[in-house]
């Protein structure tokens, strides 16, 4: 099977190591791709917003799938131009994606298919940004309705920089603040057929003890040791099946990854969020437990035989992942930094611990950054205990000039 995988971050290079350790995939190829993914798939240069271009490519390759992984090409509809060529493609429609491209049609569809999240308003004017904001009072919760990368949502006590973020965003959802532990679950789906992944729990702000802005996640751990072993199953009943049952219902029919992003508070499971998309940096940690060859399912997603296929098999291992953000990050971020130590991670730590990339690029011989999060150092471990010191004592190893990084990924679910 040739495979092309659509993108550039940590996520895509996560997706393209367990491709390249599945048997079944002779071929794999990833545009435009970064610096660590050119050492796992053959790269090419391609504008991953324009679909047209994206299914010439896929067509030239010969792919026997595409997997299409940000979420700004699905909302812009590549993963259309690609089917329409006559590909398999794992990745929603246009307009089943707006699931994540809208926050206000996503609530609308959590409406219709009676989906357990918080109350919300969508307001697009100073004076309703106002109303909702008083009815909900403090912490004020303000997202932006359209793709933000990670970062359009604000959580503050603070009611003039909640104002601020609004003004900002024009449209946006203000909706009550949900108490409790957040969780990540993601779900593989043909439309009809709903095959749950193994839940996370990401890092969203930028300091240790979740101090600090928003971010789009510095780290993340899975098992979740000290949650219900009934979560899966209820967040598959209550949740993903009647989104894409849902989905379904109004003739934009779902296929891809459905990811939830849950909070699980006194009153019970919510929805804080929806994507249509592998999250980052959940993927990392997920993707390194699933013992089930990865080509094949998603194939099977994208041609509708998920049913066929029998039970994912799943590594009892842990495993943590810790990101290595540039200088600034994430506010403007300082790029062009020479990144050294990627050797001695792969000739001491390997297989326990591995780099993947994300903001990087190759300048001649040396590897440089070039965005915002720039590495996820991923480790299994029997436990999260070694997983985490296995992570941890390969960052040490990494030298990237006023670089950050949490020192406290999967710390509380360890003790």
């Amino acid at each position: 099977m040739k495979v092309l995988v659509i993108g550039s971050g940590a996520r895509e290079h996560a997706l393209c190591r367990s491709l390249s350790l599945d048997p079944a995939v002779t071929a794999l190829h990833c545009a435009p791709g970064n610096a660590g993914i050119a050492e796992a798939a053959e790269l090419h240069p391609v504008d991953a917003l324009d679909g047209a271009a994206v299914a010439g490519l896929a067509r030239e390759l010969g792919a026997d799938l595409v997997v299409v992984g940000p979420e700004a090409p699905l909302v812009a509809g590549v993963a259309d131009a690609v089917r329409d060529a006559g590909i398999p493609c794992f990745g929603p429609s246009k307009e089943a994606a707006l699931l994540e491209g809208s926050k206000a049609f996503a609530k609308d569809v959590m409406a219709g298919a009676g989906v357990p999240t918080a109350r919300s308003y969508v307001c697009t004017t100073a004076a309703e940004v106002d109303e909702a904001l008083d009815a909900f009072g403090a912490p004020y919760v303000v997202k932006d309705d359209g793709l933000a990368a990670g970062k359009g949502v604000v959580v503050t006590g603070d009611i003039e920089q909640a104002r601020e973020h609004a003004r900002a965003c024009g449209r946006v959802v203000i909706e009550e603040f949900l108490d409790g532990p957040e969780v990540s679950l993601f779900a593989v789906t043909d439309g009809e057929t709903v095959v749950p992944l193994r839940p996370a729990q990401d890092f969203k702000r930028a300091l240790d003890g979740d101090e600090g802005p928003n971010t789009g996640g510095m780290g993340a751990y899975s098992p979740l040791p000290w949650a219900d072993p009934k979560l899966v199953d209820e967040v598959l009943d209550t949740v993903l099946r009647p989104t894409v049952d849902e989905l379904r219902r109004r003739g934009t029919p779902f296929a891809g990854l459905l990811y939830a992003g849950l909070a699980i508070t006194s009153r019970g499971v919510r929805v804080i969020e929806f994507n249509a998309r592998f999250g980052d940096p959940e993927t990392q940690v997920v993707l390194a437990r699933l013992e089930t060859p990865l080509a094949g399912v998603l194939l099977a997603a994208a041609n509708g035989t998920l049913a066929d296929l029998p039970p994912l098999r799943w590594s009892d291992d842990a495993a943590v992942t810790v990101v290595i953000a540039s200088h600034n990050y994430p506010d403007t971020p300082r790029t062009g930094d020479p990144i050294v130590g990627l050797d001695a991670v792969a000739a001491h730590d390997a297989p326990h611990a591995y780099v993947l990339h994300a903001g990087t690029r190759r300048e001649g011989d040396a590897v440089v950054s070039a965005g915002g999060r720039v590495l996820s150092v991923t480790a299994t471990g029997a436990d999260l205990t070694q997983a985490r010191e296995r992570a941890y004592t390969a960052v040490s190893r990494i030298s990237l000039d006023g670089s950050q990084h949490r020192t406290d990924i999967a710390e509380r679910a360890a003790e």
